[in-house]
């Protein structure tokens, strides 16, 4: 049996799967088991920030492993690979958050996020945001997309409410002294890259500080250099800080690990046992996380983001005006990009013919198809992918106009 034919008897899948089984990968490129390679715009969901197999993580993991992998009794010890990770952190997050839980994924941070913010707060209430996605815990269920989604499940979460995303007025409407929290994320990632407008994280946090509200920012996707800043927030004038900043996929370039980060009075309202981990930062994810955060910062790839951003944008827009009748809009910050289409069933079709011309990308819900290529990715080749795209609309095109 083929891996594709295991995987559908033997396995469990929530998913359309494309039918696509991939060996190995170098750079921004993957391979098939037919050896055929293909250029990778997902990034795993954003998790692949440094490309594959890059020689900094692959070392990490192999001088770790030789190492030690788990620390006996977990948190309950020091780790010199935790500390060598915190201090790597404190380099780059914002100067308000200066104490760092590690766990193994984004859902896992913001599930504690909420629960550590209705514990301290006393209170029940979080706000969150049309179209937002923080995870797929029950508790992270509860504040994604919407009450559409979030009504599939039982039992409902009372207490949680949806306000239109980057509307301040809405949001101000909600607030009341049952606020336990308000999670947004500075870009909303599977929402399809909605991009928010100037100063609503700083409304944002006006507004939790009135209320006594915890301000949770999920930088989960949009954190490590995704958007031309180590962390989105830092776009715009205002400073932003955060009482909860819940980090995870670019922290260790496709190493399962996560992160939250609060300041130092937040941290005083906690109390032990009220969170906890096996997988707490262990040393091996704490050693490719070092390695990844290190390399990001001291080669200032923010910087090569927001320039390679900047031309992806721009061939982005080309193709807009060459099929206008079948692309609605494109939105990008940095290397998160999104394509609408005007008819939203096109976006299965479209990821499926771009596999073919060994393009893959994104397919997201309403239409759109997100691209999240490595960090590191040439302007060659995203010049290729974009010549893809074009390829792909043409064709599409054509056959609609012969229907």
């Amino acid at each position: 049996m083929s891996t594709i034919d295991i995987e559908n008897t033997l396995g469990l899948s929530f998913s359309d799967r494309l039918e696509l089984a991939f060996t190995h990968g170098e750079g921004s490129y993957v391979w098939d088991e037919t050896g055929k390679a293909y250029l990778d715009f997902t990034s795993g969901w954003g998790v692949t920030c440094m490309g594959h197999s890059h020689q900094v993580i692959t070392r990490a993991i192999s001088e770790q492993a030789q190492k030690i992998i788990q620390s006996p009794n977990a948190g309950f010890t020091y780790s010199p690979a935790r500390a060598a990770l915190l201090t790597q952190l404190s380099k780059v997050l914002p100067a308000n958050l200066d104490k760092t839980f590690f766990c193994s994924s984004g859902a896992e941070a913001n599930d504690a996020a909420l629960k550590l913010a209705r514990k301290c707060t006393g209170r029940t209430k979080v706000i969150s945001t049309r179209g937002a996605f923080h995870g797929r815990t029950f508790n992270t269920l509860s504040v994604s997309r919407g009450t559409d989604n979030t009504g599939r499940y039982i039992p409902v979460m009372p207490s949680t409410c949806f306000v239109p995303y980057g509307d301040i007025q809405a949001l101000e409407a909600e607030m009341d002294a049952s606020c336990a929290a308000v999670i947004v994320e500075p870009i909303q990632g599977e929402g399809g890259v909605q991009i928010p407008p100037d100063g609503y994280p700083s409304g944002v946090q006006k507004l939790c500080n009135q209320h006594g509200a915890f301000f949770i920012v999920d930088e989960i996707q949009t954190g490590f250099c995704r958007t031309g800043k180590f962390f989105a927030l830092q776009h715009g004038e205002a400073e932003i800080r955060p009482d909860i900043l819940t980090m995870g996929k670019g922290i260790a370039g496709g190493f399962p690990f996560a992160a939250f980060a609060v300041s130092t009075a937040i941290a005083d309202r906690f109390n032990k046992d009220d969170h906890g981990g096996t997988y707490c930062g262990n040393p091996l994810g704490c050693a490719v996380a070092t390695a990844v955060v290190g390399f990001l910062n001291e080669q200032k790839v923010a910087d090569q983001v927001a320039k390679s951003g900047a031309y992806l944008l721009e061939q982005l827009q080309a193709v807009l005006r060459n099929y206008p009748a079948l692309i609605r809009c494109v939105r990008a910050r940095g290397l998160l990009c999104a394509l609408e289409f005007h008819n939203p069933a096109l976006t299965r079709a479209f990821t499926l013919s771009c596999a073919e011309h060994g393009l893959l990308v994104v397919p997201t819900r309403n239409g759109i198809v997100r691209l999240l290529p490595d960090l590191l990715v040439t302007q060659k080749d995203i010049s290729k992918a974009v010549g893809i795209l074009d390829t792909v609309c043409k064709t599409i095109q054509e056959v609609a106009a012969a229907a």
